[in-house]
């Protein structure tokens, strides 16, 4: 059903008093959890003393680690409660945003505006933590490309290869209008306001961006290796370069350092620059070079 100022308003209070009643249940499993570790670490430190491991405290420990377990799984579940209430928030939004969108209502948006909205919703793309260990990461996931069947909602952020009215061939960051099962054809809407441009491109010159990011901690296979060469939305633009990866990043909040081609270096490229997980692709650029004419 169309979305109405008050009815947005109604589901976002509801989503956050649920998050605000998680937060608690939280806090007390958190504080379960800490119980139960350092009570496994007195034991511990007991039988080190003793250098024996008696009966009673195999049993003491069984316990409490089946107890420890317990509380880390109810933590997660909590956890994973309350990120699930926050991408319900944000889909309402979005959804409210995109509906505006059609009705011509789009709001304009200053560019110094506009990439600190890229940079804030690169850094709180969702991070993808399996259920169970040694599950794989899904399509779309860090340098994980979609499945070739798959087609990106309305809304979806993509880089897409397109002619603007001079002629000139971009990488473009783009936001998904629509698509056509007939003809094969996405409507993107440049993300750029000084552009101001629809375009109609095929879908091969679309590639869908990351849908979470990769936690190099535990999933570092679903990142792009150091050396690799990828395309990167080159730094407070939105157009995407040929880049090589100079260095991954370490943790889940680090961004990719990344070496943009440059002729008017003596090795060819830039200095290292940060470029979140979210605006690395892989390399789809060919032999033709675009320039950073609009940029």
């Amino acid at each position: 059903m169309p979305f109405t100022t008050d009815n947005v308003a109604q589901q976002i209070q509801e989503r956050l008093k649920h998050i605000h009643s998680l937060v608690h249940e939280i806090e007390d499993a958190r504080k379960h959890s800490e119980y139960s570790l350092e009570n496994i670490e007195r034991i511990q430190e007991e039988i080190n003393v003793e250098e024996e491991l008696n009966t009673v405290d195999q049993r003491k420990l069984k316990f409490i680690y089946t107890r420890a377990v317990d509380d880390a799984k109810q933590e997660e579940e909590l956890l994973r409660d309350a990120l699930d209430k926050i991408e319900e928030i944000r889909s309402i939004i979005n959804q409210r945003r995109l509906q505006a969108r059609n009705a011509g209502n789009k709001e304009a948006i200053r560019r110094g505006t506009l990439m600190k909205m890229l940079q804030v919703t690169a850094q709180t793309l969702p991070l993808y933590i399996s259920k169970v260990p040694g599950e794989e990461p899904p399509p779309l996931c860090g340098a994980i490309p979609a499945k070739s069947s798959h087609v990106a909602k309305m809304g979806d952020m993509v880089a897409a290869f397109v002619k603007n009215s001079e002629e000139e061939e971009n990488w473009i960051l783009a936001e998904v209008i629509s698509y056509n099962h007939t003809t094969n054809k996405y409507e993107i809407d440049d993300v750029d306001e000084e552009e101001k441009q629809k375009y109609t491109v095929s879908r091969r010159r679309v590639i869908p961006l990351p849908l979470m990011r990769a936690n190099p901690e535990t999933d570092s296979h679903a990142l792009f290796s150091t050396g690799l060469t990828v395309m990167a939305l080159y730094p407070q633009t939105t157009c995407f370069y040929k880049a090589k990866i100079h260095s991954e990043p370490a943790t889940a909040q680090e961004d990719y350092e990344v070496l943009f081609e440059d002729e008017t270096n003596a090795d060819g490229y830039s200095a290292p620059l940060k470029v979140p997980q979210r605006y690395i692709i892989s390399n789809k650029e060919g032999k033709k070079r675009n320039k950073r004419s609009r940029c």
